[in-house]
């Protein structure tokens, strides 16, 4: 019996650590493709909260995105409440049936994403600065697109499975002549 009951609570608690599947978005709408959303320049809104809650830096991003075929580029250009700059040139492919891979300079082997309804899981390791060191960071966005312009993004960050913090960022998509 203990056999048993302690199989039963290790598989709720690896059912736990799932989290929730993409597919429970594939009804919601309006429907998000990464070559639809991220085409043209776009303007986000981030912070980088700590596992407290306390929030560390704030950011402006600027995304030009543009699509040859099933490849897109997302070149973004951060800067941060402090005054510094970053940049990061994510290439993005489609896969087909919403899959996508990316790759960019500070990720680790390759990102991987499914889009279904109006959400994108996108999942990547980022080789992370911090101090002088850089630690490699597991990331796990949720993207979901409230209307044509605007989605959100909720980033969990983790270490050998341990929460680290999270980003949180708002994107707005440019209307034609801004």
């Amino acid at each position: 019996m203990k056999k048993w009951l302690c199989a039963l609570l290790g598989a709720i608690g690896l059912s736990g650590c799932a989290g929730t599947d993409v597919s429970r978005y594939a009804a919601e709408t309006p429907r998000l493709t990464l070559e639809s959303y991220f085409n043209g320049t776009l303007d986000a809104w981030g912070m980088f909260q700590d596992r407290s809650g306390e929030v560390i830096k704030r950011f402006h991003v600027v995304i030009d995105a543009s699509w040859e075929g099933p490849v897109g580029t997302l070149d973004e250009r951060f800067t941060y409440a402090d005054g510094t700059t970053q940049r990061r040139v994510w290439t993005i492919r489609a896969e087909g049936d919403g899959r996508y891979t990316g790759t960019a300079d500070d990720v680790v082997g390759m990102a991987e994403g499914q889009a279904r309804g109006n959400a994108l899981r996108w999942r990547y390791v980022l080789a992370l600065p911090v101090d002088g060191k850089v630690y490699e960071v597991d990331f796990d966005d949720w993207m979901i697109l409230i209307d044509e312009r605007v989605m959100l993004n909720r980033s969990a960050m983790r270490k050998f499975g341990i929460h680290l913090g999270e980003v949180t960022l708002s994107f707005t998509k440019r209307e034609a002549g801004q």
